[in-house]
């Protein structure tokens, strides 16, 4: 039986992967993270999480929920994120993170500190994203230079970072198979007078309304024709699952940084 922990417990996300762990076999709650501020402290999370008691009780010390599990899911905050790696690289704990927002500097780190434990990083956990990212590659080189490329991408009025890690892994990995580098192609707004599209430009457009759970739309565009791919996710509970599937598969790994794409078998 594998103890998991969920940082963020009492979050959006949180929530349904404390339902997703208590859902699967072979996984078992051991322990529930949140910020010492939180009203939700020492209440059952179970309870939170909608659900009947677990007997898990939501803690704001990290280590003691570290100490309680062989690896935790973590849906935070990139700064809390970070701290939560750290201290589970010193206590050799497996890690499996959702988080997006990340800075160029904590990218770096991450790529230092995450290979000296077990850890899953991907901007989304969901089977069907992780398809797509295949698949989107595939595309992108037969069509060539000939077919423009657009992301749109959608989600809830109250998410944080724009635009979405799920749209900027599609962009790198268009651009990776394009033999472009997104950072010097990439379009992220468009406003007044702004003259024909370039040739090699990569569209990445935001949308923020309402309680939309994540919509992304890949757009090629030729002459005559159009493809678009689309994944919507009408429930939260694609990324939960997929989570716990992560966590599932890493504490079996040596220590690396991993995604989810090997977590699937995709690569």
């Amino acid at each position: 039986m594998v103890k998991v922990g969920v940082a963020g417990a009492a979050g959006r996300m949180g929530r349904r992967i404390v339902s997703a762990v208590m859902a699967t076999e072979g996984v078992t709650l051991t322990g529930a993270l949140e910020a010492p501020s939180h009203a939700t402290v020492g209440r059952d999370a179970g309870v939170v999480a909608g659900l009947s008691p677990c007997g898990v009780l939501i803690s704001s010390d990290l280590m003691e929920v570290l100490n309680a599990v062989d690896v935790i899911i973590d849906f935070t905050h990139h700064e809390a994120s970070m701290n939560h790696l750290r201290a589970a690289v010193d206590a050799r704990k497996a890690i499996v993170i959702g988080t997006t927002g990340f800075t160029s500097q904590e990218r770096d780190e991450i790529r230092i500190l995450a290979p000296k434990t077990r850890c899953v990083i991907s901007p989304n956990m969901s089977v069907g994203v992780n398809v797509v990212w295949k698949i989107l590659s595939d595309i992108a080189r037969v069509l060539g230079d000939s077919y423009d490329v657009e992301i749109v991408e959608a989600h809830h009025r109250n998410k944080a970072d724009a635009p979405s890690g799920t749209a900027l892994k599609m962009g790198e990995i268009l651009a990776e198979a394009l033999g472009r580098d997104l950072r010097e192609v990439g379009v992220f707004s468009r406003h007044g007078q702004i003259g024909p599209r370039s040739d090699h430009e990569i569209g990445i457009q935001t949308v923020r309304a309402g309680d939309i759970v994540g919509e992304h739309t890949v757009i090629f565009a030729g002459a005559g024709e159009r493809i678009e791919i689309v994944h919507r996710a009408h429930s939260r509970d694609n990324f939960a699952n997929g989570a716990v599937r992560a966590a599932l598969w890493v504490v079996e790994q040596p220590d690396g940084l991993y995604d989810m794409q090997e977590v699937l078998g995709l690569r």
